[in-house]
């Protein structure tokens, strides 16, 4: 993973002896990640106000048990994402009931190469169709799709937050983009960024 950005060990360390100027160093260079990783999860702009504000508060309280040989940024959102999975049961939604997926290669892509003038007509209709998509998977594919793709993760960090071993994130990710696909084909503007039409 390509560190979300990096923050200087005496910071930390500084935070961990309780230093709030350090930590609030901490909370300005990672606000913005921790905010976007909650809204992907939520899918509520106030509620992922909220969770950012706890996971820090969270992460405060919690400084002395990081290990300085993990990276900060992971171990961060780590803490964002189970306060988001802790909120969402909490929710007690009824969530929607999906058909297996097939286990084939057909997995759709998550971005598009469409031709720039239209890509940037359809971007922001775009963003709102997948956002609506994510809302509609279960908590943990959810969370397995949004540390990938909207954070750069590597399997083995998605791993050490999850609990999952390598082997279930992958087949959990391979679940999670197929239904996805399945929400978005199903959108009605959502074979455009499924299927871009190339014609012309």
């Amino acid at each position: 993973m390509a560190e979300l950005t990096r923050m200087e060990p005496q910071i930390i360390a500084a935070a961990q002896r309780g230093d709030k100027a350090a930590f609030a160093q901490i909370v300005a260079e990672f606000q913005t990640p921790v905010y976007n990783l909650a809204y992907r999860m939520l899918g509520n702009r106030n509620d992922a106000e909220d969770a950012a504000q706890e996971t820090f508060l969270r992460a405060y309280a919690q400084l002395k048990t990081y290990d300085p040989g993990q990276s900060f940024g992971t171990w961060l959102l780590s803490v964002a994402a189970h306060y988001c999975i802790d909120r969402l049961r909490r929710r007690k939604f009824q969530w929607l009931s999906f058909d297996d997926p097939r286990w084939d290669e057909s997995a759709p892509a998550l971005v598009s190469d469409l031709p720039s003038p239209e890509a940037s007509a359809l971007a922001r209709e775009r963003e709102q169709e997948v956002q609506r998509a994510l809302q509609k998977l279960a908590p943990q594919y959810r969370m397995a799709l949004v540390l990938k793709y909207w954070n750069d993760m590597s399997l083995e960090e998605i791993s050490s937050i999850t609990g999952d071993n390598v082997g279930a994130v992958k087949v959990k990710l391979f679940r999670a983009r197929q239904m996805l696909g399945k929400h978005l084909r199903a959108a009605p503007a959502g074979q455009t960024l499924l299927e871009p039409n190339h014609a012309g």
